[in-house]
């Protein structure tokens, strides 16, 4: 297992676990969403092969409808 944090909480996952693969896991697989992690914006053709690391910082953005 490794540690991480999705949206500033803890979350421990699998250990190898891609970005996809913790998508899933967390409940998000099919929301229209965008994620970082490090920091850094990961496209969604790259989730299955981007590959986490113990102690990552995910973020999870939801798109906010508004006028």
């Amino acid at each position: 297992m490794m540690s991480v944090s999705v949206n500033n909480q803890r979350q421990s996952l699998p250990r190898p676990c891609s970005v996809a693969e913790a998508l899933s896991l967390l409940g998000y697989q099919g929301a229209k969403i965008a994620v970082a992690v490090n920091n850094s914006f990961v496209p969604r053709s790259e989730y299955a092969s981007h590959q986490l690391s113990d102690e990552d910082c995910i973020d999870v953005l939801v798109p906010v409808q508004g006028g």
